[in-house]
Formats: structure tokens, C-alpha cells, sequence
């Protein structure tokens, strides 16, 4: 009978044991995702004052409306431009933030004299806090002293002003989150390719296929899930871009680089009188927008691989 009981117990553990392991990740996700998912749901839905609770007052959709319809908004006219100019950087930054990575590794895998040097040097700037990479960016693109200005000027080249007018700014963002993001999806990349069997490089050398047929008929469908991975966490990050254009450019020129974060930022909490209520309907749309890009890019990729 206490053996049974015995018995009973250890089977018991071992059935309560995954769960003791997430739990501690469920209870951080529930605290700092959940609850202010559904509690910034509340908020979009209120004129809401963030110092002034008594004078809250339940508007309904008509934040969504003003910022979506209401041309004689403000926030008609900063929610559409910060959407444009996100969608801007997402379409210019995701191309290259997953196929940059993809051609480093795919040059690593086949692991030259040198490579592990170089896997080091490539993933080093990921390392740097935001601050720190506009930082370094900022001196070497600066106008009048940067290192890249005064490089191109011995060659004959006049001075570009990089992060003041357009399109630098935006290839100047573009080029600086490449240069600091590349490193985390090469190494998730390289991984991948190490586990793409040799006999299938082997199978496609006896048909004859070149190196070129053997990337897309082979490697690709062999690390899709990475792909799927990869380019949806990278297009989510990109939507969410707040640091770059905020201490690289301020939004400028002319808010030709103010993303829809830095408005949410402003409006939420910036001088004036906050309006969280709008910011955040703002963030939710944002949110659903990125949740369908997602599934699509999704459907797209799978069925590449189909």
C-alpha cells in the first residue's frame, strides 16, 4: 500500500514538473504582457487623463474614429505619417536585415581560413546598446566632421548631409540598423545551415544543378522554419523602430522620419496635455496591423516551401 501510495506521489512530480518550469515565464508574461494588453484595451476606449482620474470619461470608439477619419485631426495627421514613414522603414530595413544575414552565414558555412574572426567581428555590434551604435553612427556620418564625409571629400565627393535631409536620413537609418542587427540572425542562420544534410548538396552535384540552383531548390526549403522565424521576428522589431530615428534624425527633416512610435511616445506622455487614450488606440491598430502581417508572411513562406 505505500509503495502504491510511493508510486503514486513520483508520478504525480513528474506530471508537475514542466509545469513548475513555466510557470515562473507564465506569471512574468501575464504581468508584463497580459494584463496591459487587455488594461491598454480600457484605455484606448476612455478620454483618458493620466494625473487626473475623475475627469476620465468613456468615449467608446471615437478614438479609433478620430485618428483613422477625422482629417481635421491632429492625430489623423500624425497617426497616417508615423504609419507611412514605419511601413517606409519596415519595407527598406527587413529585406536586407534577413537576406544580409542569410549571404554572411552561407559564406561562414563553408568555413574559410578566418571564419571564426569573422563571425565574431559580425556579430559584435549587436553587443552595443542603441545609444551607444547612434552614437558611434552619428560621428561618422556627421556632415561637416564625420569620418565618412571627410573620407569621400579626398575623393572628391562634396559633403552629404546624412541625417539631415532626404533620402540619407533614410538610408543612414537603414544602413546603421543593419550594421548593429545582423549579427543575432546570422548566427540563427548559421546554425540552420549546419543542419542541411550533406547528401542533398550531394544529390543536386550528380543532377548537375549549380551553386545558385542548390541555394534555392536546396538550402531554402531546408531552413524555412528558420526563414518563417526569422523574418517575422525581424519584420515585428522593425515596426516597433523607435530608438534610430529618435536619436539619429529627432524625426526629421521635416518629420520625414518620424515613425508612429515616437508619435505614440509624444502623444502619450509629451508636453501639452497627454492623451494616452489616443496614443494608445494608435498602439492597438499598430498591433493588429503587425498580428496580419505576421500570419500572411507566414502562409507566404510555407507555401515557398511547399
Amino acid at each position: 500500500m505505500l509503495t502504491k501510495l510511493w508510486e503514486d506521489k513520483r508520478l504525480t512530480a513528474k506530471k508537475l514538473l514542466p509545469a513548475a518550469f513555466v510557470l515562473p515565464h507564465l506569471i512574468i508574461f501575464t504581468i508584463f504582457f497580459i494584463i496591459p494588453f487587455f488594461y491598454g484595451i480600457v484605455i484606448s476606449l476612455y478620454d483618458w487623463h493620466l494625473f487626473f482620474p475623475d475627469l476620465r470619461e468613456f468615449v467608446g470608439i471615437d478614438n479609433y474614429t478620430k485618428i483613422l477619419f477625422d482629417q481635421e485631426s491632429i492625430y489623423y495627421e500624425y497617426f497616417w505619417n508615423g504609419l507611412k514613414n514605419t511601413f517606409t522603414f519596415v519595407l527598406l530595413s527587413v529585406p536586407l536585415l534577413v537576406s544580409v544575414p542569410l549571404l554572411l552565414a552561407s559564406l561562414i558555412n563553408v568555413e574559410p581560413k578566418g571564419y571564426k574572426v569573422f563571425r565574431a567581428i559580425f556579430y559584435l555590434p549587436s553587443l552595443f546598446s542603441i545609444a551607444t551604435m547612434v552614437l558611434i553612427w552619428r560621428w561618422v556620418l556627421n556632415t561637416n566632421v564625420g569620418v565618412l564625409n571627410i573620407t569621400l571629400a579626398q575623393l572628391g565627393v562634396d559633403y552629404i548631409p546624412w541625417l539631415s535631409d532626404q533620402p540619407f536620413a533614410w538610408i543612414s537609418l537603414v544602413l546603421m540598423t543593419v550594421w548593429w542587427t545582423i549579427g543575432g540572425n546570422m548566427i540563427i542562420f548559421t546554425a540552420a545551415l549546419k543542419e542541411v544534410p550533406e547528401s542533398l548538396y550531394e544529390a543536386g552535384d550528380m543532377e548537375g544543378a549549380t551553386d545558385a540552383q542548390k541555394f534555392f531548390y536546396i538550402t531554402i526549403p531546408s531552413i524555412r522554419h528558420q526563414l518563417v522565424y526569422i523574418t517575422i521576428m525581424t519584420t515585428l522589431a522593425s515596426f516597433n523602430v523607435f530608438g534610430q530615428p529618435q536619436l539619429a534624425t529627432g524625426g526629421g527633416p521635416n518629420q520625414t522620419t518620424t515613425v508612429l512610435m515616437m508619435y505614440i511616445r509624444n502623444i502619450a506622455f509629451g508636453g501639452g496635455r497627454p492623451n494616452p487614450g489616443v496614443a494608445t488606440s494608435m498602439a492597438v491598430i499598430l498591433g493588429l496591423i503587425m498580428i496580419t502581417i505576421s500570419i500572411i508572411q507566414v502562409r507566404l513562406i510555407k507555401r515557398m516551401g511547399d
